[in-house]
């Protein structure tokens, strides 16, 4: 498995990252942004992200998050965004073109440390999977002045369901989460945020979650749900987890979507939870 990061959420240089790196990864990843982008906006705006602040984002990847905080802060704002991966670096830069207070840095989110404080640091997807997500927190809190706020944005797979049921949809979620948990990932990890962020020594904290409803006739979610089985099934297989021969990627996604058409069902994707604190 890859030892560097990919893309948002992904593990940093001594941390695996389960779904790999390859371009339909990052297709996936793109894709994925863009069903969250409306609730991450939100629940950054929620959480206390606003004009003038100086942000970190951790894990920034192809910067999607640090756009969406560059929006918040305004032109009298700045947004550092960080990540081990030198090529998603630059496709980040490319994509920030028009944001002159928006940088990218090279460095393990780990040990990566600024000789300024920040007013506010955040992260989308990525203590999902860090083993050592808690150390991560309390060595970024300690880059925040008195008062700094801490954003963290993450999934909660159990929440996720189709309704009515199919069985060939449940099945994927749940051989996708197993194969997460082998691979060291919490998929469950938003159900945990409020209190990790208790735990690393952040004070009033509050945590909240949105959920997307995608109805039969949406294919973004099966779509999103296929490229990760595709990039685990790698994994999977180096582990000794039997994929069913259904749910092969091969017309897989076809396959879901005709199934939730007949069924007249609705895909509940994962809940995109949001825990804040500030810093004693």
């Amino acid at each position: 498995m890859p030892s560097r990061a990919v893309v948002e959420g992904r593990a940093t240089s001594a941390t695996r990252y389960s779904l790999g790196s390859e371009d339909h990864e990052i297709a996936r990843l793109d894709a994925q942004a863009a069903l969250l982008d409306r609730a991450t906006s939100m629940l950054l705006r929620v959480a206390g992200i606003g004009p003038g602040m100086r942000v970190l984002d951790l894990g920034t990847g192809l910067g999607h998050v640090a756009l969406a905080v560059a929006g918040l802060v305004g032109p009298e704002g700045r947004v550092v965004g960080i990540d081990s991966a030198p090529n998603l670096l630059e496709e980040a830069t490319r994509r920030a073109s028009g944001y002159r207070r928006v940088q990218f840095v090279e460095g393990d989110v780990r040990t990566w440390r600024s000789r300024e404080s920040f007013d506010a640091v955040v992260g989308r997807l990525i203590l999902f999977h860090l083993p050592d997500r808690l150390a991560v927190l309390r060595h970024h809190i300690a880059s925040l002045r008195p008062g700094g706020l801490v954003v963290a944005l993450d999934f909660d797979l159990g929440a996720s369901r189709v309704e009515p049921p199919v069985p060939i949809v449940a099945e994927a979620l749940e051989w996708t989460q197993t194969t997460f948990l082998s691979a060291g990932a919490c998929p469950t990890i938003g159900a945990h945020l409020a209190p990790l962020l208790s735990e690393a020594g952040l004070i009033d904290v509050q945590s909240i979650g949105l959920q997307e409803y995608l109805g039969p006739d949406d294919p973004r979610g099966t779509r999103i749900l296929c490229g990760v089985m595709r990039s685990l099934a790698p994994h999977a297989a180096a582990v000794g987890i039997a994929t069913p021969e259904h749910l092969r990627h091969e017309s897989l996604e076809e396959r879901l979507g005709s199934a939730m058409r007949a069924a007249g069902s609705t895909l509940l994707f994962p809940v995109l939870t949001c825990a804040w604190g500030r810093r004693p």
